[in-house]
């Protein structure tokens, strides 16, 4: 194709140092060495790549936008690269990424990250943050990585494993809480707070409002669960997230958990793959770790529930 694929290594390091001698260093390569890799780089891009401002160095518009691809590709060529036909995790080198919540990682994370530690301590996690994006490209995204944790209904046409149980409760301001609870028309009157919005999407921990004919108004939506307490006390907002969640809310912080006015709305955690992994022995290992991690997960919080039953 006429492509030099070494080229890839020293644009990535130009792309992330921006600036020649610092991406040598990085390579452990002359500064000539580099400045070459770059005149080619910027005849092929027919591109400046890396343009001076002032003493610094600032990134092309195009450069932008190789960055990600770069670091992409670079990503995809290592995972090439370390496949082996078997897999041993007590001698294994290599690196595992993932696409989490915050919530997972608080939680699931943590947990997988203990049983690596103890049966591959050669073995990184890289855990990378979800958004909506990701999930709206997902099929693209799960080529570039080695798994994201979705709930249930998010995703077709990829291979999953169900990893533990979870359920969708309400999240007020504890000021605003009365001994009436919670109604359908009252929570629809109310602006709300809702993680990971995906209206093109069937997926919602609201159907039972949906079945009732309501639409919520949605006042702010963000990507992440543990900052919901912030946006909700002291105002009339509602949110909806996984207990877990809110079990990781600060004590004392004025939020209040309240059970939804339409069922338990029940949450399947589960890891995601692209079918290209189906095979490989790493993956196998890995899939099998994160189901054990996720039993370890919900053998906690049944443990915590069970602590708090006597006390409601």
């Amino acid at each position: 194709m006429g492509l030099d694929l070494n080229l890839l290594v020293p644009l990535d390091a130009l792309l992330q140092e921006r600036s020649v001698t610092r991406a040598a260093q990085r390579l452990g390569l002359s500064q000539p060495t580099v400045s070459a890799a770059l005149a080619r780089l910027r005849r092929h891009f027919g591109d400046e790549l890396l343009t001076r401002v002032g003493n610094a160095y600032e990134l092309t518009p195009l450069a932008e936008r190789l960055a990600a691809h770069t670091a992409q590709a670079l990503g995809s060529a290592d995972r090439v690269f370390q496949t082996r036909p078997a897999f041993e995790p007590a001698h294994a080198r290599r690196e595992f990424t993932l696409v989490v919540t915050d919530m997972h990682l608080a939680t699931f994370g943590r947990t997988l990250a203990g049983l690596v530690r103890e049966a591959a301590p050669g073995v990184r996690l890289r855990f990378e943050h979800n958004t909506p994006h990701i999930v709206r490209h997902a099929p693209e995204h799960l080529r570039t990585v080695d798994g994201m944790l979705l709930a249930q209904g998010l995703l077709a046409n990829a291979p999953a494993i169900d990893l533990y149980e979870d359920r969708w409760v309400c999240v007020v301001s504890a000021d605003t809480v009365s001994s009436a609870p919670l109604t359908p028309e009252a929570l629809a009157a109310r602006p709300w707070v809702l993680p990971y919005h995906f209206p093109a999407t069937g997926f919602s921990p609201l159907h039972g409002l949906h079945a009732q004919g309501i639409e919520p108004r949605v006042e702010i939506a963000i990507e992440n669960f543990l900052t919901m307490p912030f946006l909700i006390v002291g105002t009339d907002r509602v949110g909806v997230v996984p207990e877990r969640a809110a079990r990781l809310f600060p004590a004392g912080c004025g939020a209040a958990v309240v059970e939804l006015p339409f069922g338990r709305g029940r949450l399947v955690e589960s890891l995601w793959w692209h079918p290209l992994h189906d095979r490989d022995p790493a993956h196998i290992w890995l899939r099998k770790t994160a189901v054990e991690a996720g039993r370890l997960v919900a053998a906690d919080t049944a443990q915590i529930a069970s602590h708090d039953t006597p006390q409601s």
